[in-house]
């Protein structure tokens, strides 16, 4: 089986702090207490490496700072962290799209991944200036990705599509290495073009059975096109060194969150067309109530947050062994992120992390630098 790759987050989504900074998926975006900052962000990158992640997602959306802008600027301060960096085909053509991506990676080679994003709410879609619906925004992005992939190739390219056409298309340089696509979609419209394109396919942290079945369907698709892909699964984390430490902290968490701030948050999610956000809000329903769904996984960020909604929460060793029940349905790569991020990258990495490879289940990636 592959062996396991965790990575952290960049909070440049409102900024970080030691409560949920909530936001996304149409919901406006809270702000945190440190600021997104080179000289904070730098801290959690080199923190993230230190400790042994391997890469870092960027986010986009309306409430983040610009994801390839924040994660070049990192690169400076940061010496080996990987960027997941937003590809989004609504908001740049295919030839630029290219040259920007074959441009970080001759200049700052090993430190670029690609998180293939079709696109937001329709409201944020119409903000933007894109005015396609979600099918169509889908069957865009697949033209998108065979454009930009034919052009990595070396190839010249004359693409005529239904949104995208290209004529005598080359780069003039070509990428020392061809960054891995990462890519989310619950619907089957997003299974589809993750099937076609994706290297790793993402979906978000539902109990590890829910999460096997999807990803059957996406093992299933890819085979028809002759395609093997990757799994990973985006989940927050709370680890220490005792269970009772670990659940202490989920209840501060959600302490202070009013019934009004609970209802108002999920509300605005309900109006999303995202299937992966309708699956988040199903696991909670909009209460405190009953927030651990599985053992020690937690759904209360998403009673704030949009996207990302479930955490780990437990000792090191009980983490490990949740870990270990989504490897068992094909899940090898962790995006991870917890609050405050530079404290809880710690956490995970100083505790979980060393439980993992006492087990035989990773192996630091600094070590095989």
């Amino acid at each position: 089986m592959t062996a396991l790759k965790f990575h952290w987050f960049i909070p440049t989504n409102g900024g970080d702090g030691r409560s949920i900074v909530g936001g996304g998926h149409g919901v406006v975006g809270g702000t945190g207490t440190r600021p997104a900052s080179v000289r904070y962000l730098g801290q959690i990158a080199r923190s993230a490496e230190q400790v042994g992640f391997e890469a870092a997602l960027s986010p986009t959306g309306l409430w983040c700072e610009d994801a390839w802008v924040t994660s070049a600027m990192l690169t400076a301060v940061s010496e080996r962290l990987k960027f997941l960096v937003a590809l989004r085909p609504d908001a740049v053509v295919p030839y630029v799209a290219a040259q920007m991506a074959t441009t970080y990676v001759n200049l700052a080679p090993g430190r670029l991944a690609l998180n293939v994003v079709t696109g937001g709410e329709d409201h944020d879609q119409r903000m933007y200036g894109d005015f396609l619906g979600k099918e169509e925004r889908y069957a865009r992005c697949d033209e998108f990705l065979t454009i930009v992939k034919a052009l990595w190739a070396g190839e010249t390219v004359d693409f005529a599509g239904r949104y995208l056409s290209v004529e005598d298309s080359s780069l003039q340089h070509l990428p020392r290495e061809i960054p891995e696509i990462y890519f989310g979609g619950s619907s089957a419209a997003g299974i589809a073009v993750a099937a076609k394109h994706a290297d790793v396919y993402l979906t978000w942290g539902e109990p590890p059975a829910a999460v096997g079945e999807k990803l059957e369907r996406v093992r299933q698709a890819a085979a028809e096109h002759g395609r093997e892909l990757r799994f990973g699964v985006r989940l927050h984390s709370i680890a220490r060194e005792t269970s009772a430490a670990a659940w202490t902290e989920a209840a501060r968490l959600v302490a202070d969150i009013s019934d009004e701030d609970i209802a108002r948050t999920q509300a605005g999610l309900r109006r999303s067309g995202s299937e992966g956000q309708r699956r988040m809000l199903d696991l909670h329903g909009g209460s405190k109530d009953g927030l651990e769904i599985y053992p020690n996984l937690w759904a209360g960020v998403g009673l704030l947050r949009g996207g990302a909604g479930t955490s780990l929460v437990g000792s090191y060793a009980e983490i490990a062994d949740l870990i270990e029940a989504y490897r068992e349905v094909g899940v090898s790569e962790f995006i991870l992120s917890g609050y405050p991020h530079l404290e809880e990258s710690y956490w995970f990495g100083e505790g979980v992390l060393p439980e993992l490879e006492r087990r035989g289940l990773w192996s630091n990636p600094t070590s095989a630098a």
